[in-house]
């Protein structure tokens, strides 16, 4: 069984493309891009997560394994989510500290 990359894990383009291949975008719409492609996913996900809660609780899904395993994948985008975002921050903060 392949596992796929983080870049291929959540179906989302890289933030910072490359500017020489023919792309008139700048690292900043990059960014941008990927992190709303990313809250878009993670949002996906658990909205796929609430289902699955839902459809266990009214009966229509009796695996609780298949639940447990959208919750916890839930779980994981939402904190890798919110990591890139702070380390976004750290790296923004810490660009703002140089001086010129």
């Amino acid at each position: 069984m392949a596992i796929p990359g983080i870049e291929n894990g959540l179906g989302i383009s890289k933030a910072f493309p490359e500017l020489g291949k023919g792309g008139s975008s700048s690292p900043v719409e990059g960014a941008g891009k990927f992190f709303s492609e990313l809250v878009s996913k993670v949002n996906e996900i658990q909205v796929q997560s609430d289902k699955a809660i839902q459809g266990l609780a009214s009966g229509e899904n009796k695996n609780l394994h298949e639940v447990m395993i959208a919750v916890e994948k839930s779980s994981i985008s939402f904190q890798f989510m919110s990591q890139v975002r702070n380390k976004a921050l750290e790296a923004y903060q810490e660009v703002m500290r140089m001086q010129v």
